[in-house]
């Protein structure tokens, strides 16, 4: 039996989504609805390119298992279509005796999620890991990695079991008789089932098919910069820090490019557009959005002081700097060129809190995911056989 499937958004998420169905129901006609020329445009084509194995995630979380699953995917996906990527693991560095508790439940909950070969590494053995990164101790997580996402997205257009049809903006979702009537720039679109992968605008899709919307997607702008070619020497593949845990960010880091260059970022300041890649990029639709979101608000409630400073930062490549040297303490200023920006889709909810799982939502005859930052990326062949099962579940 055949059956129509739509797919609205040409991301990572929005592909892999795609090509697992495909898998699995081979008989499924596929459609793919992606607004850019071209696919991954947006967050799938604008992060650091960090294979994430699933050492952050609680324990139990969608995040953890996907990440965990994804990772395996993935790297298998690459080597399957000579992708370029590369395994060359990560270390997460404690500063001081401070951070050493926190590290130690991140070792914990690496392996409590699976991850294998991690170690608690002493100053020493980090040392010949990464010889300028400083600190009293760091867990190596051998399993992650560096990937060419754009190039990801790319294989799994050409392997859709179906059509992408790019310069399809969706601006109306209606229910029919018979399942979903999507009306987008390019035309109309009709099919049985309906998955929404819109990352950005994931919430507004939803909105569209009649889904309530609680929670909304703040954009949040990471912005990078990338160590001058005479000083990568600094790092040699991926340098983290310990996360703290009262605040809802990661904290900047450096990570090497699959295709040459290291970057050292990003910083996490509210966007004044969905797609705000640029300090003075201004929506007025999306900024309004966000203004008049009350969970907004109780967010900077909450967070005051970290958001104020990730503003600074954002203006201030000296205190951008100063961070950084908590991880390498011989990076200088002058070590330093603007890089590139990505856009963080985040949901948060009425109380002014980050949404930290993955969020799926079904509605009769569709699915709906309405937050998948990172590591979706990584995660999106795991998260693609989730919404497959999902789709067909009774």
């Amino acid at each position: 039996m055949s059956i129509d499937i739509t797919i609205v958004g040409g991301g990572i998420v929005g592909l892999a989504t795609a090509f697992r169905i495909g898998q699995r129901f081979p008989e499924a006609r596929l459609t793919v609805l992606e607004k850019e020329a071209g696919v991954g445009r947006h967050q799938s084509g604008n992060n650091s390119g960090v294979l994430h194995a699933g050492l952050y995630y609680k324990p139990g979380s969608a995040k953890a298992r996907l990440a965990v699953s994804g990772i395996r995917q993935m790297v298998a996906f690459c080597r399957e279509n000579g992708i370029a990527h590369e395994v060359c693991g990560k270390l997460v560095v404690a500063s001081n005796e401070e951070e050493l508790p926190r590290l130690r439940d991140l070792l914990d909950r690496g392996r409590q999620n699976g991850l294998e070969g991690l170690e608690l590494l002493g100053p020493e053995r980090m040392k010949e890991i990464e010889p300028h990164a400083a600190g009293v101790a760091a867990v190596r997580v051998p399993q992650e990695g560096i990937v060419d996402y754009p190039a990801v997205c790319a294989t799994l257009a050409r392997k859709v079991n179906g059509r992408v049809v790019t310069g399809a903006r969706v601006t109306r979702l209606r229910k029919t008789a018979d399942g979903w009537l999507a009306g987008t720039s390019a035309g109309d679109f009709e099919s049985d089932l309906l998955v929404n992968c819109a990352g950005l605008h994931c919430d507004r899709v939803a909105a569209m098919a009649g889904v309530r919307r609680d929670m909304r997607i703040v954009p949040f702008r990471g912005e990078y910069y990338r160590i001058k070619p005479e000083r990568q020497f600094l790092v040699r593949n991926l340098i983290y820090p310990v996360p703290d845990p009262k605040f809802p960010f990661l904290g900047v880091h450096f990570t090497r490019l699959i295709h040459g260059g290291v970057e050292a970022g990003p910083n996490a300041v509210l966007a004044l557009a969905r797609e705000g890649y640029h300090k003075w990029d201004i929506s007025l639709r999306d900024t309004l959005d966000v203004f008049s979101y009350s969970g907004f608000w109780r967010f900077l409630e909450k967070y005051p002081r970290m958001c104020f400073d990730e503003l600074r930062r954002s203006f201030s490549k000296e205190l951008f700097c100063a961070s950084l040297r908590k991880l390498v303490p011989e990076i200088a200023v002058s070590d330093l060129e603007t890089g590139g920006a990505g856009v963080r889709a985040q949901a948060l909810d009425p109380r002014g809190g980050m949404v930290q799982d993955f969020h799926i939502v079904r509605q009769p005859g569709a699915v709906h995911i309405l937050n998948a930052p990172s590591p979706a990326a990584t995660a999106s062949l795991a998260i693609g056989e989730e919404i497959a099962r999902q789709l067909f579940a009774g």
